[in-house]
C-alpha cells in the first residue's frame, strides 16, 4: 500500500514484549503513560497523536517475530521492544528490510551491534557494562577466578563472553562457564549445581532469566551452596524482581540473602519524582492484582517512547513525510493467510533512524544521548547487597570512575580515575550471615589430597631427601614447606609423590611441565623461579635467594718481596707520584719570592721541591708556608694524602695478614673463553642457561649426579678427564664448600634468581602460599629452618677470597680533581697579583734605564727577572726610586726658584 501524508493526524507504533514478565508488565504500563503524556502536549507533535499498538510475545521467538511482522500490516512507523535479546536478533532482521526503527529498552545483548542491525537502538545500558562492573567487584575483592553459570542463549552466551573479556583485562580467569538449558527441569538444575560445587572456586556469577533465576537460586539453598564461603554475583534481572515486587515471599528471601545484584542506576530529578510518586495510581489503574514496582526497565521504557516521540517531531521540523512503498522481494508470497502484500517499506525510516540517534534530551532516568558506538552515555549500576528482608546499596558502579560510595554524578566533573586506591565499596554481608570476605576458592569437595611433586634424587640430602623404602621426605625445601602450610587459615589435604627414578637427577622442567598439565597440583623442592619456567606455571614468593656461581680448585699464593706495591695499581702509583711533584713545583713557586727556604742555589731549590713533596707523606716537612695560596694547596694535599696512606695501610695489612687464593679461572668471562670442559648439575637449568644466554658449546659440558663427582671432576682438571669449573646454584655450593676448602667459589654470582614452590597457572593457593612465606620470613622461622639445614662450617667461608682488591685510580680520582683544581686557582690569583706589582713597581725603572728604548722582549725578559726577585728586595727598590724622584724634583724647583730670584734683580 502507498500513502503520503505530509503531517498525518496519526502515527501508528508497534511495541512487542512479554506482558507477563516482570520487566514486562511494568513496561506495558509505562509506555502507555508515555504515550497519554506525548498526545497531551501539543508542543512535541502538534495535532498529531501516537497510536500505540501492544503485542504479547509470551516467552518465545517464533511469537516475537510472527507479531512484529503483524505490527508492519499497519504502516507502523518504529517498533518498541523486544524485550529478549533472542527476539531482538530475529526482529531486527525484519526491522532491516522494512527500515523500520527498533527501539528495546531490555534488549541487553552487546552482540547486537549497529552493523549487522543497523535499524536497532539500545535505549538502555549493554550488558557490556554490566560486565565490566561485574569485573571490578570480582578484582575488588581480590578474587582471581570465577565460575559463570548462564542461559544457553544468544542473551547468556555473549553476555558471558563480554565477561570474560573484562575479567581478562583483570588479569582474572572464567575458570568454568556453565551453560543452563532455558527450559532445564529442576533436576537438571541440580545436577548441574553439584557439579560446579565439586569445582574449586566459590565464586559464582549468575547470568540468566528473571523467570527461573530464582529457582536456580533455591535449587542451590537446598544443596547447602548458599552457605558461608560461597559468593553469588547476579545480573540486573534480581534488583528488577527486588523492585517490582516489594512483598517478595519470606521463603524467596530466603533463597537470597547474601546475593550482590546490579541495578542500573538513575540519576535523581524533579522528574523522576513526580514520575515515580504517579506510578502507584498508575498501577492501580492499569493491574488487575494490585500495585506493582517500578524497576529501572519501566523508567527506560517511560523515557523510550520520548525519544521516539522527540525524533519524530524532528523529523517532521525536517520536512520528512511518512510514506510507505512495496517491497518487490515480497510481491510473489502473498498466498495463503498472510497478507506480505500489506507489509510496506517505510521510506522515512532511514532519516528517522537519524533523528533518534541525535536525540539530545533529559528524561527520568537522567540525560539521554547516544555516542558514537549507539550506547547510552554515562553507563552506571548501583551494587545491591540483599540482606534479611530487602536489600543495602554497598556502592556505585560507573565507566567513568568505577566503584565508589557517591553517587556517579559528582565524578564526572572530576578526571577520570580508575586506580586501585580509588575504588571503594561498604562493606557486605555474604552468605552464611558472614561480613567476612569469603576467600573465594576451597579444596575440591572429592576426597582427593593435593598430589604434590617432589624431585625424588637430590643432590643434597639438606635441601631434600626421601627416606630409604618410604614416600617420607626431609630437607630444608620440605620443613618450610610444612612450615607454610601450617601458617594458612585453612587445611590443605596434600600427598608427597616422588619423581625421577631415584638414581639420576631428575629435570626439574619435566616435573614443572607435568604440574602445568595438572599432572601434579604442585611441586616443591629446589626449584629455581627463571623466565621460561613461569611460562608454564606460577610460583611462590621465593624462600632463599639464589644464583649461579663458578667454582674451581685454588691454590694459596705466599708474599713476596715486592708486596708492599700492591695495594696500587701501576696507573694508581703514577698518578699519585705525579701529583707529589706538582704539589711540590705549586708550592715553591708560590713561596719563592717570599720565603727564604725556597731560595737558594738551583740545585738546592731542586732538592728542596723534592724533599717537601715527599715529606708530606709523613707530615714531616719543616720548611714554613708563608702565602696564604700555598697553605690553602697544602692543606687539601695533606687532605688527600690521609687518604691514601690510611687506604694503603688497609691494603696492605689484609695482603699480609689475610690469606690469599689463587686460580687459573678469574670469572665467568675467562671461564667461558677458555675451550676447558665445564660441570653442572644434571636436571638443572644451568645447562640450558649456559648454551642460550652465554653460547657454550654444549660438548663442553660436564654433567654431574653427586657432591662426589663434583669433587672428582675438580680434582682430576680437564688434563685428566676432569673439568676446569663446576657452575651451580650458590645455595648448593655453599654446602659443597663447607667441607671441601681446596675449591672457592670464583668471582660474583652471574645471575640472581630465587627458588619457590610451584602451582598451576591461576592458582589461588599459589597467592596464599606466597603470603604465608612472607609471614614466615617476618617472623623469623625461615631464617632459623635455614641455620637447621643449611648453617656453614668454617671451612666454608675461608674459601671465598680470591686476590685482594687494589686500590684503583677510579676510586680516588675526586681527590685528585679537587686538589689539581686548588693548584690551578692559587697560581691563577698569583699569576695576578704579580702581574699588578710588576705593573706597578717596574714600570719606572723601566722609563729610567730604557728611556723609551725598551722592546717587548726586553719586557719579558725583565718581568722573568721580577719574578725571580724577593718581594722585599723589589719593594725596598721601588721605594728608594721614589725617594730619589721625590729628591731631584726638589732640587729642579730650588734652582727654578734661583733663577727667578736672578731675573729679578
Amino acid at each position: 500500500m502507498n500513502g503520503v501524508s505530509t503531517i498525518p493526524p496519526v502515527l501508528n507504533i508497534g511495541a512487542v514484549f512479554s506482558l507477563n514478565s516482570t520487566i514486562g508488565k511494568v513496561a506495558k504500563v509505562a509506555i502507555e503513560a508515555a504515550v497519554e503524556d506525548v498526545n497531551s502536549n501539543p508542543a512535541i507533535l502538534g495535532g498529531t497523536k501516537l497510536k500505540l499498538t501492544v503485542h504479547d510475545t509470551n516467552y518465545s521467538r517464533f511469537l516475537g517475530m510472527v507479531e512484529a511482522l503483524t505490527l508492519l500490516e499497519n504502516e507502523t512507523v518504529a517498533i518498541i521492544g523486544p524485550q529478549f535479546s533472542v527476539i531482538a536478533h530475529l526482529v531486527s532482521h525484519i526491522a532491516n528490510e522494512f527500515q523500520v526503527p527498533l527501539l528495546s529498552f531490555a534488549a541487553t545483548d552487546p552482540s547486537l551491534s549497529s552493523l549487522q542491525y543497523p535499524f536497532f537502538v539500545r535505549t538502555t545500558q549493554s550488558d557490556l557494562y554490566q560486565m565490566a562492573a561485574i569485573a571490578d567487584i570480582v578484582d575488588y575483592f581480590g578474587w582471581r577466578n570465577v565460575i559463570a553459570l548462564y542461559v544457553d542463549d544468544d542473551h547468556g552466551r555473549n553476555g558471558i563472553a563480554a565477561l570474560g573479556d573484562k575479567l581478562a583485562e583483570k588479569r582474572c580467569r572464567l575458570s568454568h562457564k556453565v551453560p543452563l538449558s532455558p527450559k532445564g527441569s529442576r533436576n537438571q538444575i541440580i545436577d548441574t549445581l553439584l557439579t560446579v560445587s565439586s569445582m574449586m572456586s566459590r565464586i559464582l556469577i549468575l547470568h540468566t532469566y528473571d523467570i527461573w533465576g530464582l529457582e536456580v537460586l533455591n535449587a542451590a539453598k537446598h544443596l547447602r551452596m548458599m552457605e558461608s564461603g560461597y559468593v553469588w554475583i547476579v545480573t540486573d534481572w534480581l534488583s528488577s524482581i527486588l523492585d517490582t515486587d516489594s512483598q517478595l515471599h519470606s521463603e524467596k528471601m530466603d533463597d537470597i540473602q547474601g546475593v550482590l545484584t546490579l541495578r542500573m542506576y538513575t540519576q535523581s530529578s524533579e522528574e523522576k519524582r513526580k514520575f515515580v510518586t504517579r506510578w502507584r495510581h498508575l498501577t492501580r489503574k492499569n493491574t488487575l492484582n494490585g500495585p506493582i514496582g517500578l524497576n529501572s526497565f519501566g523508567l527506560y521504557a517511560y523515557d523510550t517512547l520520548w525519544l521516539l516521540a522527540h525524533a519524530i517531531g524532528a523529523f517532521f521540523d525536517q520536512g520528512g513525510n511518512i510514506s510507505f512503498s512495496e517491497d518487490s522481494k515480497l510481491s510473489e508470497l502473498s498466498r495463503g493467510d498472510m497478507r506480505f502484500s500489506s507489509m510496506s517499506i517505510f521510506n522515512g525510516g532511514k532519516m528517522l533512524l537519524d533523528n533518534i540517534l541525535q536525540v539530545n534530551m533529559t528524561g527520568v532516568t537522567g540525560p539521554i544521548k547516544f555516542t558514537s558506538d549507539r550506547d547510552l552515555i554515562n553507563p552506571a549500576y548501583e551494587v545491591i547487597n540483599v540482606i534479611g528482608t530487602g536489600s543495602r546499596r554497598i556502592g556505585y558502579w560507573s565507566n567513568h570512575s568505577g566503584l565508589s560510595v557517591v553517587p556517579p554524578e559528582a565524578l564526572y566533573k572530576e578526571p577520570s580515575n580508575r586506580s586501585a586506591s580509588s575504588q571503594h565499596l561498604y562493606s557486605a554481608v555474604w552468605p552464611g550471615q558472614t561480613t567476612q570476605k569469603p576467600r573465594g576458592w576451597v579444596f575440591p569437595n572429592n576426597g582427593r589430597h593435593l598430589r604434590i611433586g617432589v624431585p625424588s634424587q637430590v643432590i643434597y640430602p639438606e635441601f631434600v631427601a626421601q627416606g630409604k623404602g618410604t614416600d617420607k621426605f626431609s630437607g630444608y625445601c620440605i620443613d618450610v614447606f610444612t612450615a607454610v602450610l601450617e601458617l594458612l587459615p585453612y587445611a590443605v589435604p596434600y600427598k608427597l609423590v616422588p619423581f625421577g627414578d631415584g638414581h639420576n637427577s631428575p629435570k626439574r622442567f619435566d616435573l614443572l611441565r607435568l604440574v602445568s598439565e595438572e599432572v601434579y597440583d604442585a611441586a616443591v623442592g629446589d626449584f629455581a623461579i627463571t623466565t621460561e619456567r613461569t611460562k608454564m606455571v606460577d610460583f611462590t614468593q621465593p624462600y632463599i635467594e639464589s644464583g649461579l656461581v663458578v667454582v674451581a680448585p685454588i691454590k694459596k699464593l705466599n708474599s713476596n718481596a715486592w708486596a708492599f706495591l700492591s695495594p696500587f695499581t701501576p696507573k694508581m702509583w703514577c698518578v699519585t707520584g705525579i701529583f707529589f711533584l706538582v704539589v711540590g713545583v705549586v708550592v715553591w713557586i708560590l713561596e719563592h719570592r717570599l720565603n727564604d727556604d725556597f731560595r737558594g742555589p738551583p740545585k738546592r731549590q731542586i732538592g728542596t721541591i723534592l724533599w717537601f713533596s715527599f715529606s708530606t707523606l709523613f707530615f714531616s716537612h719543616k720548611e714554613r708556608t708563608v702565602n696564604s695560596l700555598s697553605r690553602l694547596v697544602l692543606i687539601i694535599w695533606l687532605f688527600v694524602v690521609l687518604i691514601l696512606t690510611s687506604s694503603y695501610t688497609a691494603s696492605l695489612t689484609s695482603i699480609l695478614t689475610v690469606e690469599q687464593l689463587s686460580s687459573p679461572i678469574k670469572d665467568i668471562q675467562s671461564l667461558v673463553a677458555s675451550s676447558d670442559p665445564i660441570g653442572y648439575q644434571r636436571g638443572s637449568f644451568a645447562e640450558n642457561y649456559l648454551t642460550d644466554e652465554l653460547n657454550i658449546d654444549k660438548s663442553r659440558l660436564v654433567p654431574l649426579n653427586t657432591a662426589e663427582e663434583y669433587e672428582k671432576a675438580l680434582t682430576d682438571g680437564p688434563k685428566n678427564g676432569g673439568v676446569s669449573a663446576v657452575i651451580d646454584e650458590r645455595a648448593y655450593m655453599e654446602v659443597f664448600l663447607s667441607t671441601r676448602c681446596e675449591f672457592s667459589i670464583i668471582g660474583q654470582e652471574f645471575t640472581r634468581i630465587g627458588w619457590g614452590f610451584a602451582f598451576p597457572r591461576d592458582s589461588p593457593l599459589a597467592v596464599d602460599m606466597s603470603i604465608a612465606i612472607l609471614e614466615l620470613s617476618e617472623n623469623g622461622d625461615l631464617q632459623r629452618i635455614h641455620d637447621k639445614w643449611l648453617t656453614r662450617s668454617a671451612c666454608s667461608s675461608q674459601g671465598t677470597k680470591q686476590e685482594a682488591d687494589r686500590l684503583h685510580l677510579k676510586s680516588f680520582w675526586g681527590l685528585f680533581v679537587l686538589c689539581g683544581l686548588a693548584c690551578l686557582l692559587s697560581l691563577l690569583i698569583y699569576l695576578i697579583q704579580i702581574v699588578r706589582q710588576f705593573a706597578r713597581h717596574y714600570l719606572d725603572l723601566q722609563e729610567l734605564e730604557s728611556a723609551g728604548r725598551s722592546s717587548q722582549s726586553s719586557r719579558l725578559q725583565t718581568f722573568i727577572s721580577f719574578a725571580g726577585e724577593k718581594e722585599v728586595v723589589i719593594k725596598n727598590l721601588s721605594k728608594k726610586r721614589k725617594l730619589e724622584r721625590a729628591s731631584t724634583g726638589d732640587i729642579d724647583k730650588d734652582k727654578s726658584t734661583d733663577g727667578d730670584l736672578n731675573g729679578s734683580c
